[in-house]
């Protein structure tokens, strides 16, 4: 099921009782987020399909081009100075100024102009909408990419040439493309930014925050992007909070960024995040990336003889996935955290929700654990001490 973020991570209470479900589908037992504005449900359903839980708190609000003035007035300088030089970046973006126009009246006379300029396609799609539109392309870089685009301009030289760049959305400091348009600028070129499908924060800030809390305690097994202004939106709202060097920290160490393609990533790459993207820009191939990459990075532990993967929100035993309240969960995580080591009853009250004085109240956690992963001895009492987690291994040193 496809849920929201807020409805997300939140099991059985620690009374209920456990079900065991087959596991028959790679990603089953992975919690993946999507901050998709556009096409979350289809991407959501491509990951559901392969068993991983969704949640989704969607970072962006596309604006209406249609009653975007800033877009209105820009076209209205293209049709009066057509540029020397047009780039554009995106197919749905090319696309829906042209429709734009047409809403104002004026799709033939920007037409008209662009017939006049040389035109630059960074990928196929925007190819694809450029001939759609009664127009042809100069150029397309093979690899999708706007750095090659930029090589390409740069290699041929812009000094004094009037380029328009077709931009992904507002100005962030983590988007990339501004950045494209200031190396144009430094050339020489005279740069005119063309802002369609203008965005701002999605205005639930309230799922954002909810979604990066999760990154920070580790609750999801990866976390998704499909564009550039979806990434810059998310690190905004993380500074907004105070919370940027810890979010970013946790995006280096803990939880894997999967993008659409390169241009998605690069606000990300910029703050030293590392990021998976297919080679193919597309939420097809995004989806098996992440089928085919989850598994493979999944740490298995060897449990009471118990082969045992801890998950974002879940725990798979011996290819079963077992249901643990959100409790059950947070107390296998400390145990895991350090394997084989002993956790005090003190340590696994700090996780505990309530009187934080109760040990009996570990006692009883633990129970319903141990009960939860189907076989009691994975999780052992170490008497006058506290708890570890059985793992199969030669376990060196002293516990502490």
């Amino acid at each position: 099921m496809n849920t929201d973020i807020d409805q997300a991570g939140e099991p059985a209470d620690a009374g209920s009782e456990a079900t065991d479900t087959p596991v028959a589908l790679p990603l089953t037992g992975f919690t993946i987020g999507v901050t998709a504005a556009r096409r979350a449900d289809e991407f959501a359903a491509l990951l559901e399909r392969r068993g991983a839980a969704v949640v989704h708190a969607p970072t962006i609000r596309i604006l209406p081009l249609v009653d975007d003035t800033e877009l209105e007035r820009v076209t209205e300088e293209i049709i009066a100075s057509p540029p020397q030089i047009m780039v554009a970046t995106t197919g749905i973006g090319f696309r829906g100024w042209i429709e734009a126009a047409d809403g104002w009246g004026r799709a033939e006379a920007v037409l008209g102009a662009l017939s006049q300029s040389r035109l630059i396609a960074r990928g196929p799609k925007a190819k694809g909408a450029i001939r759609a539109a009664g127009l042809r392309e100069e150029w397309s870089p093979e690899s999708e990419s706007s750095s090659e685009v930029l090589d390409h301009l740069l290699a041929e030289g812009v000094e004094g040439v009037r380029i328009a760049v077709q931009l992904h959305g507002a100005t962030s400091e983590w988007e990339p493309l501004p950045d494209f348009c200031t190396v144009l600028r430094a050339a020489g070129a005279e740069v005119v930014p063309i802002p369609v499908y203008r965005w701002n924060m999605h205005p639930d800030v309230a799922r954002i925050d909810k979604m990066i809390a999760s990154v920070l305690r580790g609750d999801l097994d990866a976390i998704t992007f499909t564009s550039a202004p979806a990434a810059a939106s998310i690190l905004t709202r993380a500074k907004e909070l105070g919370k940027l060097q810890q979010f970013v920290h946790a995006l280096r160490t803990t939880v894997p960024v999967m993008c659409v393609g390169s241009v998605t990533a690069s606000p990300l790459e910029a703050l030293q995040i590392p990021t998976l993207y297919p080679r193919r820009f597309r939420l097809g191939a995004l989806a098996r990336l992440i089928t085919d990459e989850l598994p493979r990075r999944s740490h298995v532990l060897r449990v009471a003889g118990h082969d045992t993967a801890i998950r974002g929100q879940a725990v798979v035993v011996d290819s079963e996935l077992k249901e643990l309240s959100s409790t059950g969960l947070m107390l296998l995580k400390l145990l895991a955290r350090n394997p084989g080591r002993v956790v005090s009853r003190q340590e696994m009250l700090a996780v505990l929700p309530g009187d934080s004085s109760d040990t009996h109240a570990v006692e009883v956690a633990v129970a319903r654990l141990r009960a939860a992963l189907g076989d009691s001895k994975m999780v052992q009492t170490v008497v006058k001490r506290g708890y570890r987690l059985a793992v199969d291994l030669e376990f060196d040193g002293e516990d502490e």
